[in-house]
């Protein structure tokens, strides 16, 4: 008998070797290496004509439009000439769909002249705005398939840079997306649209407290991303990762994650190398990456980044995920980016960790040594809070999709109930305001660790909770349920739009007090515990994976939404509707088109998962079964025509039989469900698809996992997870 594709799978993995020495950074300083291949300031002010680039800068740094008509060609005069000297032959438009992911369309610098000789153009009008066919990305109504024309615009806030490729090098310039009509149809529009949002309302805060010279303030982010990496030869021969990016089969294997012997383990060579290439090539791109480690799970890695802009993270944190999924191929790895790709052990989330800091650096959340007389931050802090508190929906409906709710609730994930953890120092700090009654700051101190050659270690003033959904941590709070797969646009979105709104409210509440005759501490001391006594329902600092939590949450009175689809309608609620139109950040028709778009997501995904895992029943898991059957059934009848006792046997190749006939029962049942078209609309269909085809899936699993414990080695054709999680 032929081998079949896990063994074939593994016999490669098991004679192939890497090159992985591919990158020696002694021949050039990580200094010389940022932001090589970015127009960033520093190119733009050698490049560009001083009147030029100062306008840009002021657009850039403080958001100010571009009035000067000649600006846009000096742009890209400068732009195309110092991406040809890079290599490049073409240029392209990226944007950020509302498929998640990124799109482009590429066009040569080529010009024909009219006696057959050729120059390389590239216009302002050809930087500014460009046309893809806007009828072939998710639009949720909003376009008509026959209606086709969109737009990109050029987002100078986000720097052009070079994507090198073997043959060649393309420059590329980050855009908006939008209809003919003018609605977002991507990302970035609206990520912009909330930052202009915060910004004005965080202005009228510190100019309360004196500071006329801020005159940005910008929220910062910093994503931390979980990822794995596994040899292609099993990913190839395992259709479902192919499809899905997650197994929809896999028994449990005898070790997993129970040793806790993964976490900042030692990295596996090859994949240090692949990580260390990764990095070479952010390091080109301006990507800011700090940290890499292992991960809670086998084959699970992370890679972080230091605070940059949000529209700029966001932007680089597509970035560092398309670099993630090239570069791995190089080393004969694959990047998997869905939440849960292996049952039983830790999913992989996005940590969101986002502050506010004006256009001089000024982190608005750092609370300094003694929070408790920094009235400034505790009015920042107080809002974000409230925010919280009043929209905690939104927040859950951004980290909403079918992958993700295989991992939130879970032991290893938060849970979907959105709660705030603040620490030991500042619960108390925020407890001694709510009753009006601030005197003192907990400190750290230091660690005695009972080592006479150490130092004393500082401790500091908070420990950390891996629990909480919406944590602070030092200096910044830290948004725990974002997805691994997501974009970090859409919970970008909604965070800057809801303290928008919060720091508008207690705006509005201390400028009034102000111009009454209050003083600003008065008026500070008089607003925020009733804020705190309205909001502090949203506060826990103990266990979110406990029973008594999820009972305590109800009694706060805190939404509970477990699962995606029950989530969705938050997306258009009155509450939602008013807030983002306020603000100017979606209109109802934007918000009625993605709410449309994430009950589509949902369906197709389970639709293409229920059909993959229907296909490999039929084709992969019964054929395998029904071999190991018939080698049993000849087996017990040779040896009970020799007259030996095979009651036992017996029993075997019934429990089989039995099992494969509830397996190609089962099977039938959820091809039926998958087929079946849901009566309504796309969120009805969603519904349909939680509530009877995953549970069917869930059920398929179940057995097709039993079945794999039972048929022999040499003849189950998937690679297993002891073997992909642990070969590298």
């Amino acid at each position: 008998m032929s081998a079949t594709a896990r063994q074939q799978a593994i016999q490669t993995i098991a004679t192939t070797t890497y090159q992985l020495n591919r990158i020696v950074f002694k021949d050039k300083t990580l200094k010389e290496l940022f932001g090589a291949n970015v127009f960033g300031e520093a190119e733009q002010k050698a490049r560009l004509p001083k009147p030029i680039f100062k306008a840009l800068q002021k657009t850039i740094k403080l958001g100010a439009q571009l009035t000067d008509p000649n600006l846009a060609d000096a742009v890209a005069s400068a732009m195309k000439d110092w991406a040809i000297e890079h290599g490049a032959t073409h240029y392209t438009h990226l944007f950020q769909p509302l498929t998640g992911l990124t799109a482009e369309k590429h066009d040569s610098f080529l010009s024909p002249n009219s006696d057959g000789s050729a120059m390389s153009e590239f216009s302002g009008k050809e930087l500014v705005k460009g046309e893809p066919d806007a009828s072939s990305f998710p639009s949720g109504g909003l376009r008509a398939t026959f209606e086709a024309r969109g737009y990109t615009g050029w987002d100078p806030t986000s720097p052009a840079y070079i994507r090198e490729t073997p043959n060649g090098a393309t420059l590329v310039i980050p855009t908006v997306f939008v209809s003919w009509t003018g609605e977002a149809l991507d990302k970035k529009t609206p990520l912009l649209r909330s930052m202009e949002a915060l910004s004005p309302q965080a202005l009228r805060i510190l100019k309360l407290f004196g500071n006329d010279e801020a005159k940005k303030v910008i929220t910062t982010v910093g994503p931390e991303q979980e990822y794995f990496l596994i040899d292609k030869n099993f990913y190839y021969a395992r259709p479902d990762l192919i499809n899905c990016g997650r197994t929809l089969f896999g028994a449990k294997p005898p070790k997993g994650q129970e040793l806790e012997d993964q976490y900042f383990g030692t990295i596996p060579e090859r994949v240090i190398a692949c990580m260390a290439d990764c990095e070479m090539e952010m390091f080109k791109l301006g990507i800011p990456v700090k940290t890499r480690h292992n991960e809670v799970a086998p084959s699970q890695y992370e890679i972080a980044p230091i605070f940059e802009d949000s529209n700029l993270a966001t932007d680089h944190n597509q970035l560092t995920m398309d670099v993630m999924r090239r570069t791995a191929e190089t080393y004969g790895l694959v990047c998997l980016l869905h939440e849960k790709p292996f049952a039983g052990i830790n999913g992989s989330g996005k940590h969101n960790n986002w502050s506010m800091s004006t256009d001089a650096g000024e982190n608005l959340l750092n609370p300094g040594d003694n929070p408790h007389d920094n009235a400034q931050f505790l009015v920042f802090c107080v809002a974000v809070i409230r925010a919280v508190a009043k929209y905690p929906e939104l927040l859950r409906v951004t980290v909403a999709s079918a992958g993700n709710d295989h991992r939130l609730g879970a032991n290893e994930a938060p849970p979907a109930i959105i709660s705030i953890f603040l620490g030991d120092q500042l619960q108390d700090v925020m407890d001694q305001l709510e009753a009006s009654n601030l005197k003192s700051t907990k400190q750290g101190g230091h660690m005695e660790v009972g080592v006479s050659v150490l130092p004393k270690l500082p401790r500091d003033a908070g420990d950390r909770n891996r629990t909480s959904p919406f944590a602070f941590t030092g200096n910044k709070f830290e948004f725990r349920a974002v997805g691994s797969s997501f974009s970090i646009g859409g919970p970008n979105v909604v965070l800057n739009t809801i303290v928008a709104e919060s720091l508008d409210f207690i705006a509005t509440k201390l400028e009034a007090d102000v111009k009454a005759g209050k003083s600003l501490n008065k008026a500070i001391q008089d607003l925020l515990p009733g804020i705190l006594k309205e909001s502090k329902k949203v506060i826990f600092n103990g266990n979110g994976y406990s029973e008594e939590w999820q009972v305590e949450a109800a009694k706060r009175g805190l939404p509970n939404m477990k699962n995606s689809v029950d989530s969705f309608p938050s997306i258009i609620s009155k509450a939602s509707i008013e807030l983002f139109g306020k603000y100017k950040v979606l209109t109802e028709k934007e918000l009625h088109a993605r709410y449309e778009i994430f009950s589509e997501k949902y369906v197709k995904e389970i639709a293409i998962e229920a059909n993959m895992m229907v296909h490999m029943a039929k084709t992969m898991i019964v054929p395998a079964a029904l071999r190991y059957q018939a080698e049993v059934a000849a087996s017990v009848n040779a040896t009970k025509a020799a007259g030996v006792d095979v009651s036992t046997q017996m029993e075997h190749l019934k429990s089989l039989a039995n099992a494969i006939s509830k397996f190609q029962t089962l099977t039938g049942d959820l091809k039926s469900a998958a087929d079946h078209h849901a009566a309504g609309d796309a969120y009805g269909h969603a519904k349909y698809m939680k509530e009877t085809v995953v549970s069917k899936m869930e059920e398929l699993r179940k057995l097709g996992d039993g079945l794999e414990d039972m048929v022999a080695d040499d003849l189950w054709p998937l690679p297993t997870y002891r073997e992909m999680l642990f070969i590298k």
